[in-house]
C-alpha cells in the first residue's frame, strides 16, 4: 500500500480522470496552516473539500467578512444538549483552505460525516476524535516522550510541510489498525464527497483533513458500493448550522474533529510572525509585564532570547518552543515570580481574543435583536473579564441592567452581577464576559420569542406555571421580572405566587419567601416599575409569619435553631425595607422615637400597645405598621421560658437594639446565672452578641454580666463552652476583639484603684494610734 503524493494524480474509478491532493493536517497547527496556504496557491485546484458538516456549504461564502476565532454551531432545534462546534482559528489551516477558496473564487465544500448524522447519536457521537494516536506513535519512535514537541519539531517549525512524508508516515502507522465504525462511516463520507467532486467535473481537486484520514483518501479508492453500504440505515436528525464567534480560551475544547491546543495565543503568534518569533514573543512579553508596571529593560530581553535559544539547543530542537521561552521569560523577565508568569500565560499564551460574525450570518431573530441591543447600549461583547459600574438613575444604565436581567433569566449569563460600590439602591456592578455558549442558550430560547423582552416574559411565565415550583422560587421569580423590567409576565408570576403562598402553610418557607419580596417591591419603588399586588401580597405573607413564629419556635434542637435564627434575621432586615404608613401624633409630648415615625401607637421603646392602639387618647384604631407587627411578636415571643437559648439571645439583642427593652440586663443575667446550664447560657450569648461586639465595649454592665458569666465558670465549665464562645468572638472584627479587651483592661484597673482607696473617718483612729506611737503631735 503506497500512498499517492498529494501532488499527483488520483484515478477515479469509473468517472474519468482526476488530479486529486491529499493535503494531511494538524487541526490548529500554524504551520501546516502556512503551507496549506502555500500549497494552494502553487497547486490552484478548481474545487477544495475539508473536513467537517456538509451542511454548511452554504454558509462558506460568509467566511470572508468574518473574523476569526469563529466556529460552525450545528444544533436540533428544541434540543440544545445536542449541539457540536468546529472552531477555526487564523492559524488553522481548514481556515486558510476557505479564504483561498473564497477570494479565488473557488468552490469549497465540506466533506465529513454530515451534523445530522453525528448529532442523532449519544453524547459520544457528537465529537469525532481520532480512536487511536498516531502522533504519539511516531513521536515514541523518534524518541520523543511528548507528541505535541516531536510535531513542533518535525512540522510545525519546519519552512514547510512534507506532506508526502506524513502520508507515508501515516500510512505505516494505519498498517494493522482497524478503523472503529464510527471513523470508517466518516471517512466513507469523505470517499462518497470526493466521488461526487470528480463526478461534476472538477479536474484539480485539493482534500485538507486530519493527517490520520490521508492513506484513506489518497489510495485508489474502493468501490462506491461498500461505502454505501455502510452509511446506509444511520440514524438522522433535523440538524441546523450558523457561525457563532469563538474565543482562544475556548479553542482548546472539544470540537467537530476532535482537536484543541492549550496554548492559541502562541500559536496564532507563530503563525504571524514566522521572521524570528522568539525574540518578538519575548519582546512581547516584556511589554505586557512593563503595562503591569514592572521594571522590564531591553537588557531582560536579551538574555531571554540567549536562554531560550541556549535552551533548545541543549534540547536538540530546531526552534525554541513554548516551553523554552516560558522558562526563559521566567528566569530573566520574571525574576522568578510565578505571578508574572501567570500573566503572561493569560495575557499571550491563551489570550483574550473573540472573533466575529459578518451581518449576513443567519441567525435567530433572538440573536439579531441582541446584536442590536448591544450596538445601541454600547455594550460590546467580550472575551476578558470587563466590570461596569451601572447608576439606574440614568437612562442609559438603567436599559443595560434590564438587558443583562433578561439574559440571566434566559440562561445566557454574559453578566454576573457584583457588590456595588457606594450606598443606595440604585447602584449596580457588573462583570462581564462573553462565551461561545451564550448564542446556543439564545438558539434554544429562540422559540420564546423573538426579542429578548418577549422571550424572557415568556420563560418568566413558564416558570411560575411550572410544577412543583417553590414559594421561594416564585419570590425570587417576581424579584427577576422586575429587575428585567418585564412587566407583561408581572401579573402570571404574581398570581402564581398569591396561590402558592396561601396553601403554603410552612412557616420557615414564607419567611425564606419573604426578603426577595421585600426586595422587590424595593427595586420596583426605586427603578420606577409598577408593581401592583406586591404590596398587598409582602403583608399577607408577614401577617402569616407573625402568627406561625410562635408556634416554629417550639422544641428546636441546635441545628434547627440555627436555621430558623437565619430565617428570623432575613424577615427583620426585609421589615426594615418596608414603608411605613403614616400614624397620627397625639397632642401633648411625644418621644423622639415617635417622632421619627413610629407613632402614638407604640409604647416605650417603640413597640407597638397591645390591641395594635395608635394612640391612649382615643384618636381611633389604626393598623399597625409591618414593623410594629415584627416587634411585637417578637416581644411577645420573647419572655417565654421555653426558647433555645440562641434563640432567645438573639430576640433580646433585635429588641435591644430597636429600642424595645428596657430589662436587657437582667434578661441576660438570668440567662447567664448559675441556675442555667453553662451550653445554654453559652447559645444565649452566640445569639445576643451575634449583632456584632460593639455594644460590649459601650455597655460596660452588659460587659461585666458576660465577665463574670465567664470567670465564674469551672475549668470543666469552661472547657465544653468554648467551642460556642470562640464562633461567637470569632466573627468579631479586629478592631471589636481589640476594643473589648481594652475595656477589659481598664475595668480591671479601676477596680484596682477603687480597692486602692482610703476611707479616711474609719482611718483616722489607727492614723492618730501611729501617731501617738512615733511621738507626733495628731491633726
Amino acid at each position: 500500500m503506497n500512498p499517492r503524493p498529494p501532488s499527483g494524480p488520483a484515478d477515479a474509478p469509473g468517472t474519468g480522470r482526476a488530479d486529486v491532493f491529499v493535503l494531511g493536517v494538524r487541526h490548529h497547527g500554524p504551520g501546516s496552516a502556512r503551507a496549506v496556504r502555500d500549497e494552494l496557491e502553487r497547486l490552484r485546484p478548481d474545487a477544495i473539500l475539508i473536513e467537517g458538516p456538509p451542511e454548511a456549504d452554504p454558509i462558506v461564502s460568509l467566511a470572508p467578512g468574518m473574523e476569526p476565532p469563529v466556529a460552525l454551531l450545528a444544533h436540533v432545534p428544541g434540543q440544545p444538549s445536542r449541539a457540536a462546534f468546529w472552531p477555526f482559528a487564523v492559524f488553522s489551516p481548514e481556515w486558510q483552505a476557505i479564504v483561498y477558496g473564497t477570494s479565488a473564487g473557488v468552490p469549497v465544500r465540506f466533506c465529513d460525516l454530515p451534523a445530522a448524522h453525528s448529532l442523532a447519536g449519544d453524547g459520544d457521537e457528537k465529537v469525532a476524535g481520532l480512536r487511536a494516536d498516531p502522533i504519539g506513535t511516531l513521536a515514541a519512535a523518534a524518541g520523543y516522550d511528548d507528541p505535541e514537541r516531536w510535531w513542533e519539531d518535525v512540522v510545525e517549525h519546519r519552512g514547510d510541510t512534507p506532506f508526502a512524508v506524513i502520508a507515508e508516515a501515516m500510512a505505516a502507522v494505519r498498517e494493522g489498525h482497524q478503523p472503529d465504525e464510527r471513523e470508517a462511516r466518516r471517512e466513507a463520507y469523505m470517499r462518497k464527497t470526493l466521488r461526487a467532486a470528480i463526478k461534476q467535473g472538477y479536474g484539480r481537486i485539493a482534500v485538507i483533513c486530519g493527517a490520520w484520514h490521508v492513506p484513506a483518501l489518497a489510495e485508489p479508492l474502493p468501490p462506491a458500493g461498500a461505502d454505501n453500504a455502510l452509511l446506509r440505515g444511520l440514524p438522522k436528525v433535523k440538524a441546523e448550522l450558523t457561525w457563532v464567534p469563538w474565543t482562544y480560551g475556548r479553542l482548546a475544547s472539544w470540537s467537530g474533529y476532535g482537536a484543541g491546543i492549550s496554548s492559541p495565543g502562541w500559536y496564532h503568534h507563530l503563525f504571524d510572525a514566522p521572521d524570528r518569533p522568539v525574540e518578538r514573543w519575548l519582546a512581547g512579553a516584556a511589554g505586557v509585564l512593563r503595562d503591569e508596571g514592572l521594571p522590564v529593560s531591553s537588557a531582560h530581553v536579551i538574555e531571554s532570547v540567549r536562554l531560550a535559544h541556549g535552551l533548545a539547543a541543549l534540547r536538540g530542537r530546531p526552534l525554541a518552543g513554548l516551553g523554552e521561552v516560558t522558562e526563559a521569560a521566567r528566569a530573566v523577565l520574571c525574576e522568578g515570580d510565578d505571578l508574572a508568569v501567570e500573566l503572561i500565560q493569560r495575557r499571550m499564551v491563551v489570550g483574550d481574543r473573540l472573533g466575529h460574525v459578518s451581518d449576513g450570518t443567519p441567525m435567530v431573530p433572538i440573536q439579531r435583536d441582541l446584536r442590536e441591543q448591544q450596538r445601541r447600549l454600547r455594550l460590546k461583547p467580550e472575551a476578558l473579564d470587563r466590570e461596569i459600574d451601572l447608576d439606574l438613575r440614568k437612562p442609559l444604565d438603567l436599559d443595560r441592567s434590564h438587558l443583562l436581567h433578561r439574559l440571566r433569566l434566559l440562561g445566557v449569563d454574559w453578566g454576573t452581577p457584583g457588590q456595588a460600590r457606594g450606598k443606595g439602591t440604585f447602584r449596580e456592578t457588573w462583570a462581564l464576559r462573553w462565551r461561545p455558549e451564550h448564542d446556543l442558550a439564545l438558539i434554544e430560547h429562540a422559540a420564546l420569542g423573538t426579542t429578548v423582552e418577549a422571550a424572557a416574559t415568556q420563560r418568566a411565565a413558564g416558570l411560575a406555571a411550572a410544577e412543583p415550583v417553590a414559594l421561594a422560587d416564585l419570590t425570587s421569580l417576581v424579584e427577576q421580572c422586575l429587575l428585567a423590567e418585564l412587566p407583561e409576565a408581572l401579573p402570571e408570576v404574581l398570581a402564581a405566587l398569591s396561590a402558592k403562598a396561601a396553601l403554603d402553610t410552612e412557616v420557615t418557607h414564607l419567611m425564606a419567601a419573604l426578603p426577595a419580596m421585600v426586595r422587590a417591591h424595593r427595586y420596583g419603588d426605586v427603578r420606577g416599575t409598577p408593581a401592583e399586588g406586591l404590596a398587598a401580597i409582602v403583608r399577607s405573607m408577614l401577617d402569616r409569619i407573625c402568627v406561625g413564629l410562635p408556634v416554629a419556635v417550639t422544641g428546636l434542637d441546635d441545628e434547627a435553631a440555627a436555621g430558623l435564627l437565619k430565617h428570623v434575621d432575613g424577615v427583620h432586615s426585609a421589615v426594615a425595607l418596608l414603608d411605613e404608613p403614616p400614624l397620627p401624633t397625639p397632642a401633648g409630648p411625644t418621644s423622639a422615637r415617635g417622632a421619627q415615625g413610629e407613632g402614638s401607637g407604640t409604647g416605650a421603646g417603640g413597640m407597638p400597645r397591645p390591641g395594635g392602639a395608635t394612640s391612649e387618647e382615643g384618636a381611633g384604631e389604626e393598623p399597625v405598621s409591618p414593623r410594629g407587627q415584627w416587634l411585637g411578636t417578637l416581644r411577645g415571643i420573647s419572655d417565654r421560658q421555653d426558647l433555645h437559648g440562641l434563640i432567645e439571645g438573639r430576640l433580646t439583642r433585635i429588641l435591644l437594639d430597636c429600642g424595645g427593652l428596657d430589662d436587657a440586663g437582667d434578661r441576660m443575667s438570668r440567662a447567664m446565672s448559675r441556675g442555667q446550664p453553662p451550653a445554654r447560657a453559652a447559645a444565649w450569648v452566640e445569639g445576643f452578641l451575634a449583632g456584632g461586639g460593639l455594644l460590649l465595649v459601650h455597655d460596660p454592665r452588659l460587659l461585666g454580666l458576660v465577665d463574670g458569666w465567664l470567670t465564674g465558670l469551672s475549668s470543666d465549665q469552661f472547657t465544653d463552652v468554648l467551642p460556642l464562645l470562640r464562633r461567637t468572638f470569632g466573627t468579631f472584627a479586629a478592631p471589636e476583639r481589640r476594643a473589648v479587651g481594652g475595656r477589659l483592661r481598664s475595668a480591671g484597673r479601676e477596680a484596682g484603684e477603687r480597692a486602692q482607696a482610703v476611707d479616711e473617718r474609719r482611718a483616722a483612729p489607727a492614723v492618730a494610734t501611729v501617731l501617738s506611737i512615733l511621738g507626733t503631735a495628731g491633726p
